[in-house]
């Protein structure tokens, strides 16, 4: 018997035990549960239980906590939040900025960025470290050092000197960025983070996309996490998303460039409270469940087990992964075991792993009108948001082949998914939704020139990636 139906036949006897003794189940997870195993008449499941073991809070729920009997579907929402930790110091900080200073930085948008460089450097204290690099064809560096006051004035007389040039090399940033930050990794400053900033497409050194993944990968497997800041409407905002993902960092999108410094800051903020890194959510999946998928976030699944890597986390950081699932009632009054859930990561607070595991369930029953009256609004309203972005995504990609109807097309099927919603949740728990979406459906009428339609595209990726649940990690 192998480990998972040994797993599902303890489940199995500790919810049947429930059921005789009026006693919840799920106790083999503690201290998160959500799921319900219910004797008749069925009373109101236990929704959105917390746990916090470690540094990251988590809360998980069920769309559907009951559910027909036979195959239906339904979706698994988690919430992970950041913890606060009132009056700590900030932890210091191992940092490097790339700036991309090619010939399409020229003027305002160089400008800005040197401006925001100076202001980061402003910000720091004697105990962190910075690095300056900026590249066109060719990379120029200062090498990582204390900011101390006199190091300061260096940093300063640096950026000073940052003029346009060249191509667009973004793999020869990376590289000489993290080539700075391991030459200072250590003890003192357990905090390495990379911020990239760039306008265009990578022109020069490795260009394609997957080889520029990749070193971005290597980047963040030698403990380095990695930001990414987009500049104008003429960069990859797909290319600059997947370096933030697989960098573990953070994804921003600026049309005007005097909003840099604030970028720049708030990155500053997250890198130096950080409070947990190596962030992984898992499903096990019991037979009788199948994934149908994780709406916004890449995962891998390896036999019933479903991996999802997640950002780092700052203190107060939330972010959501939401998942459809087919499950499968078998008779009424039944417990559903729908996914075993564990979030494994490092705590930074106390420097150790830790593992929060939980258990999800549902209960089957033969009445349709239970299985809609007890609908869970908050869970309900999270997978309209979840799917809503899904047609954002759609709608920006028809925006940027110049197909409009079609884009708004998208955006109405989210007025309508929103509507669905708030059958269940009330119109109030939506409305701000719904007026989301008018927003975008007037940028798109708005955007008469080539610009405006490359920036309503990006936008609305931005917006797509917020309603998948990326709150925290997209600026």
């Amino acid at each position: 018997m192998n480990r998972t139906v040994l797993f599902l036949a303890l489940a199995g006897g500790l919810a049947l035990t429930a059921l005789v003794l009026g006693m919840p189940h799920g106790d083999m997870f503690p201290p998160t549960r959500t799921g319900v195993v219910v004797p008749s008449p069925l009373p109101t499941p236990a929704q959105g239980t917390r746990a916090s073991s470690g540094s990251l809070q988590v809360t998980s729920r069920l769309s559907h906590p009951y559910v027909p009997v036979g195959p239906s579907e339904t979706y698994v929402t988690v919430d992970l939040t950041g913890a606060e930790v009132p009056g700590a110091k900030r932890s210091p900080v191992n940092l490097a900025v790339v700036i991309d200073r090619s010939g399409s930085m020229s003027g305002y948008k160089l400008q800005q960025a040197k401006q925001a460089a100076r202001h980061l450097v402003s910000l720091l204290r004697d105990e962190d470290r910075l690095a300056i690099v900026h590249y066109g064809s060719d990379v120029k560096s200062l090498p990582s050092l204390p900011a101390t006051g006199a190091n300061r004035e260096r940093m300063l007389q640096f950026i000073d000197g940052i003029w346009d040039d060249g191509g667009t090399n973004i793999s020869a940033g990376l590289s000489v960025g993290r080539a700075q930050l391991a030459s200072a990794m250590g003890a003192a400053t357990p905090v390495n983070r990379l911020i990239l900033m760039s306008d265009g497409q990578p022109t020069e050194g490795v260009s394609d996309e997957e080889g520029l993944k990749n070193v971005v990968k290597e980047i963040r497997a030698s403990g380095i996490t990695v930001s990414s800041i987009g500049v104008g409407t003429d960069f990859n905002e797909n290319l600059m998303q997947a370096f933030a993902e697989y960098g573990a960092g953070a994804y921003g999108f600026l049309e005007d460039a005097s909003k840099l410094s604030t970028l720049f800051q708030r990155d500053l903020q997250q890198a130096t409270t950080a409070v947990a890194r190596n962030v992984e959510l898992s499903f096990d999946l019991p037979p009788g469940t199948t994934l149908d998928e994780v709406l916004g976030y890449r995962y891998h699944q390896a036999g019933n087990t479903v991996r999802v890597a997640l950002p780092d986390f700052s203190a107060g950081q939330v972010e959501r992964v939401v998942a459809r699932l087919h499950v499968t009632g078998t008779a009424p009054g039944q417990s559903v075991q729908v996914a075993g859930l564990m979030v494994a990561y490092t705590d930074l607070l106390v420097q150790k792993d830790v593992e929060d595991q939980s258990l999800l369930a549902a209960v089957a029953t033969d009445v349709q009108e239970e299985v809609v009256r007890r609908q869970d609004k908050e869970a309900t309203v999270y997978a309209a948001r979840a799917r809503s972005a899904q047609n954002l995504q759609k709608a920006a990609e028809a925006m940027s082949q110049g197909n409009r109807a079609e884009a708004k097309g998208y955006l109405s099927q989210n007025q309508a998914l929103f509507m669905e919603a708030s059958a269940v949740a009330g119109a109030a728990a939506v409305a701000a939704d719904q007026e989301e979406q008018s927003r975008t459906m007037q940028e798109y009428d708005a955007a008469q020139t080539d610009e405006a339609l490359k920036a309503a595209t990006k936008a609305t990726k931005v917006k797509a990636l917020k309603s998948f649940g990326r709150m925290g990690s997209t600026y």
